[in-house]
């Protein structure tokens, strides 16, 4: 018998492995023509598609309900930023690496460049323009003015809103619960020592201590 014809010790064929190549290219076929399907199914069946176009939004933002359009594509940070002209969180890595854009949903920190303004709805957002009332800064925000926790300033609002979350869950964190919070904001000038210190001051600040 021909050595292309025997069966190796695998058990596959060089035939056995074309046919399962070919097997897969028609079933990818098959899945993308269903993808295509996919939004005329979802109509029969009931189910209300969003876009491609504008669409109608609702935000709870700092206590306010907002309302705007936006396509289903656009993220919570665009929509803040660019319709409700609240540029607290900023757009810097836009990949969710560097934290900048932080804010927080239902209390927990998240990444607003990575969320979809339509699957924001229904939540409670704040952004930092939120933390203040009136003139009376947060106690995070003090603590970061009194221990000078910031040089540039461009990742300060990320930070800020990072340690609220902390604080909101732990309000006696250590160093280490800190650093864990602050893992993922960037601060290109390298001022982790004093938002360390600010965030600790915090806790105190906030208790009624100084």
């Amino acid at each position: 018998m021909d050595d292309e014809l025997k069966e190796p010790k695998s058990g596959l064929t060089r035939r056995g492995f074309l046919k399962g190549v070919g097997g897969g290219l028609a079933g990818t076929a098959v899945l993308s023509a269903a993808a295509l399907t996919a939004p005329e199914e979802a109509t029969a069946a009931g189910v209300k598609a969003l876009g491609p176009g504008k669409v109608p939004i609702a935000l709870k933002v700092n206590g306010k309900t907002m309302k705007l359009e936006a396509e289903p594509r656009v993220t919570l940070l665009s929509a803040l930023r660019d319709q409700l002209d609240l540029t607290g969180a900023k757009l810097i890595c836009d990949r969710g690496e560097c934290g900048g854009c932080t804010v927080l949903l239902d209390g927990k920190p998240v990444y607003a460049c990575m969320m979809l303004a339509v699957d924001a709805q229904g939540r409670d957002i704040t952004t930092v323009e939120g933390l203040a009332r009136g003139d009376q800064l947060d106690p995070v925000q003090t603590a970061f003015v009194q221990h000078d926790a910031l040089m540039c300033g461009f990742c300060t609002p990320g930070f800020v809103m990072s340690v609220r979350g902390l604080l909101n869950r732990n309000p006696n964190p250590n160093l280490d619960d800190v650093k864990r919070a602050c893992a993922g904001n960037i601060c290109r000038c390298g001022t982790y020592p004093k938002v360390f210190e600010a965030a600790l001051a915090a806790a105190k600040l906030q208790k009624g201590g100084a």
